[in-house]
C-alpha cells in the first residue's frame, strides 16, 4: 500500500512520518513539502519517496505525479500559527481546494485531511462532532469552508474523505512562539519566571505523538467517515497542564499569572469528546 503523507516537514508530519516508518514496515511511503533542504535534515528522508511540490501548482495531474497512492494524509496548511490573518481563507482556501480536488479527479479514492476545534467557534464545554459549526476566526472559516468543499466535491467523484479535527498539542518540533516551546526555552534556561495569561481557561491537550497516532490509525480505517475529534476529552485548565508539565521536569520556575490578556479567538473552557475516535481505535487495535 502507498500512502502519501503532505506537510511532511510540519510539527505533526513530522511525526505521522515516523510513525508509519516505525508502525507499518509494510507501507510504501511518499512524502512531500515545498522545501527539499529542509526535508533532507529529517531522519526520514532517505526512508521515504521524497517528492518536493508547491501546493499552488495545480497544472499537473497530481495523482499521477504523486505516484498514485492508495491513501493520502493531507497535513500541508500554510500561514500558521496566525489563525487571524485573512490570508487563510483569502488565498489558501482555494489552493487548497484545487490541489486535493486535482488529487480526487484523477483518481484518489481516500483522503483524510485535519481540521480545526476552531470550526466549532465560541461554544463552551464538551464538543462533538454533530454540533453545527460556527467559526470567528479565519482559520476556523477557511477550515471550515474545505470541509464543506469536500464534502460537496465527494457527491460528484466516489471516495472516503477523514476530516480529523485536532484540539491542542504539544511536544519535539512545535512552533517555537507556542506555549510550550517558550516553556520549554525557560525551563532549559533555568529562568525564574514565566510570563502567561491567567491560565483558568480549560483546554483538551494530547501530546504530538499520539495526535500522529490517531490521524494515521483513522486514515487506515474505513469503518468511520467524515468528522472525527481528535481529543482526550479531558478537560484540564492551561495553569494545571503548565503546573505539572513544570514539575515533570523537575523545575522550580515560577508562573507569572496574568502578564497576558486571555486569547480573543477561542472560547474560555472546551474540550472534545472523542467517543467516535476511542471506537476507531479499539477497532484498530
Amino acid at each position: 500500500m502507498k500512502v502519501l503523507v503532505t506537510g511532511a516537514t510540519g510539527f505533526i508530519g513530522n511525526h505521522v512520518v515516523n510513525f508509519i516508518l516505525d508502525n507499518y514496515p509494510n507501507v510504501e511511503l511518499i512524502t512531500t513539502s515545498t522545501d527539499i533542504n529542509k526535508a533532507k535534515n529529517f531522519s526520514w528522508f532517505d526512508k521515504t519517496t521524497y517528492i518536493c511540490h508547491d501546493i499552488k501548482d495545480t497544472n499537473k495531474n497530481l495523482f499521477e505525479y504523486f505516484n498514485y497512492p492508495d491513501k493520502i494524509i493531507h497535513l500541508s496548511w500554510r500561514g500558521l500559527p496566525n489563525y487571524k490573518n485573512l490570508f487563510h481563507f483569502e488565498e489558501h482556501l482555494l489552493e487548497q481546494y484545487a490541489f486535493i480536488k486535482n488529487l480526487i479527479v484523477n483518481g484518489a479514492t481516500d483522503i483524510t485531511i485535519t481540521g480545526t476545534c476552531f470550526e466549532y467557534g465560541m461554544k463552551d464545554g464538551s464538543l462533538d462532532e454533530n454540533m453545527i459549526t460556527n467559526p470567528t476566526n479565519p482559520y476556523g472559516i477557511a477550515k471550515d469552508n474545505l470541509r464543506k468543499f469536500i464534502e460537496q466535491l465527494n457527491k460528484f467523484h466516489e471516495f472516503n474523505f477523514k476530516w480529523v479535527r485536532l484540539f491542542y498539542m504539544y511536544g519535539a518540533g512545535q512552533n517555537e512562539n507556542s506555549l510550550f516551546s517558550q516553556l520549554d526555552k525557560a525551563i532549559e534556561k533555568e529562568e525564574e519566571l514565566f510570563n502567561m495569561s491567567g491560565g483558568e481557561q480549560i483546554r483538551d491537550y494530547l501530546h504530538v505523538k499520539d495526535v500522529a497516532n490517531n490521524i494515521v490509525k483513522v486514515s487506515l480505517q474505513n469503518s468511520f467517515l467524515g468528522v472525527i475529534n481528535c481529543s482526550s476529552n479531558k478537560p484540564i485548565s492551561v495553569r494545571k497542564f503548565v503546573e505539572d508539565y513544570i514539575a515533570l521536569k523537575n523545575s522550580n520556575l515560577k508562573l507569572n499569572l496574568g502578564y497576558y490578556p486571555y486569547p480573543d479567538y477561542e472560547p474560555f473552557a472546551f474540550w472534545g469528546n472523542n467517543s467516535r475516535l476511542k471506537m476507531i481505535l479499539g477497532s484498530s487495535s
